[in-house]
């Protein structure tokens, strides 16, 4: 169980991102994170495995603490959590095998790991989760000569050779087309239902949160204004959710 209890975030020179934001997601379930641009979705997700520190709140996972977990906690509960990025976050001038293999640094002796020296058992987990996204005869390419959809197979690949618990997948499908979006989206719910692995992923489209969550919350200036299933998000709750002016699609 994920739980995040008044969580609150107010970046220098007083930006507030978040404020008060509670929710619980239990074991297995599939949550979107809605809202506009520059609601709190990414800050949030960054909350969560501290990539940003929260200013208020408390963040639970399985019992653990999050928010004061010391430095050496907090890269033991990080193997457990995979990241999947709008942008990708590949090293560009890399190879995809390498890309997908920096996901086993919290398993690996730092010595080794900066000299990208990995285990055969790391490297044989690369290969899987590279076929799992149809990206095996891609290895030995550099990162940067893959398509945006393919990148963003390797971003889910790296994730998934953590073995997660806890997928946070940051608007992944923003920068994508829409056929391409329901393929990554696809990787996600498959991941989801067949490894019972809880995601969390911010969205834009309703269409999408409906197709593919279980549950929602959404986020307007940092707070939260929703939270229940996809289907209860009626004309009124979307104008409080995006705004007066917002066009509804899907």
């Amino acid at each position: 169980m994920l739980k995040v209890e008044h969580l609150a975030k107010v970046y220098e020179g007083g930006v507030l991102a978040l404020e008060d934001v509670s929710f619980e997601v239990p074991p297995g379930q599939f949550l979107a994170v809605i809202g506009l641009s520059g609601s709190g979705k990414s800050t949030l997700l960054r909350c969560i495995n501290r990539l940003i520190e929260p200013t208020e709140g408390r963040i639970t996972w399985n019992g653990e603490d999050i928010t004061n977990a010391s430095q050496e906690d907090l890269r033991r509960i990080r193997r457990r959590m995979g990241m999947v990025f709008q942008h990708f976050n590949l090293v560009e001038r890399s190879k995809v095998l390498t890309n997908v293999l920096s996901g086993r640094l919290g398993y690996t002796n730092p010595a080794m790991s900066l000299v990208n020296r990995f285990s055969r058992d790391d490297v044989d987990r690369a290969y899987a989760q590279l076929d799992r996204v149809g990206l095996r005869e891609k290895a030995n390419n550099r990162a940067d000569e893959l398509s945006g959809g393919q990148q963003q197979r390797v971003g889910i690949a790296r994730a998934m050779i953590q073995s997660p618990e806890l997928i946070l997948a940051d608007e992944p499908v923003a920068s994508l087309d829409p056929v391409l979006a329901h393929s990554i989206m696809q990787y996600l719910e498959t991941i989801n239902q067949e490894e019972d692995v809880t995601v969390l992923c911010s969205l834009h489209f309703l269409d999408l949160v409906h197709r593919y969550a279980d549950k929602a919350i959404a986020l307007n200036e940092g707070r939260l204004v929703f939270e229940g299933p996809p289907s209860e998000i009626d004309d009124e709750k979307f104008k409080e959710i995006y705004g007066k002016e917002a066009e509804r699609v899907g």
